[in-house]
């Protein structure tokens, strides 16, 4: 009965993820720093998420600290923490989860770079999109809809910024911490890379 206690105990410590945990609450408190329009950590950080954590996890905890900041941003400068467009904004990070999720083996700057357009993308299409479908700003036509992304493309550039930085931040933070401190939370990375 001692070994099994032992053994379980070796799988708790090797599946605990200090480093990542650590590496997302940096990200949740960067989200709540002053900042330009859409230049936050939280793509990068559910790209991260679905990269370095477990299954559960990586979808669990994103979106735990989207509804725990949301509420806080919030107050600070007096916006509707929760609102219509607010499912498709969740879904969107749970998408860029998704895309890390395919990162879980590689350190290679271009996957990560690439990830990170693509959740940058994936961001701006789903949320602009809602914004037309769901808001009174634009016509619900097809020329609404074309003006609805021309007027966000200034803030895809600070969307897109934000998250290729921060998952350099990230991604590089965890690649040298888990060489020098963190050992157990190194990549394992595939022999065909």
């Amino acid at each position: 009965m001692n070994v099994r206690k032992e053994t379980d105990m070796s799988n708790t410590i090797r599946k605990a993820r200090p480093l990542a945990l650590s590496l997302i609450a940096f990200g949740a408190i960067a989200r709540l720093l002053p900042h330009a329009p859409n230049f936050v950590p939280v793509g990068a950080m559910s790209l991260y998420s679905g990269a370095r954590l477990r299954s559960w996890q990586a979808y669990l905890i994103p979106v735990s600290i989207l509804a725990a900041t949301d509420p806080i941003l919030g107050l600070i400068f007096g916006f509707k923490a929760f609102t219509a467009l607010t499912p498709f904004v969740y879904a969107s990070f749970l998408i860029n989860v998704w895309i890390g999720r395919h990162l879980r083996q590689t350190e290679r700057v271009w996957h990560i770079g690439g990830a990170a357009l693509l959740g940058s993308l994936q961001f701006f299409v789903i949320t602009n999109f809602a914004v037309w479908a769901a808001g009174h700003w634009y016509p619900h036509t097809l020329r609404g809809l074309a003006e609805c992304y021309a007027v966000a493309i200034p803030f895809f550039r600070w969307t897109l910024a934000g998250d290729l930085g921060y998952a350099a931040a990230l991604f590089g933070l965890h690649a040298w911490l888990s060489r020098k401190y963190f050992p157990r939370e190194q990549v394992a990375i595939e022999a065909a890379q």
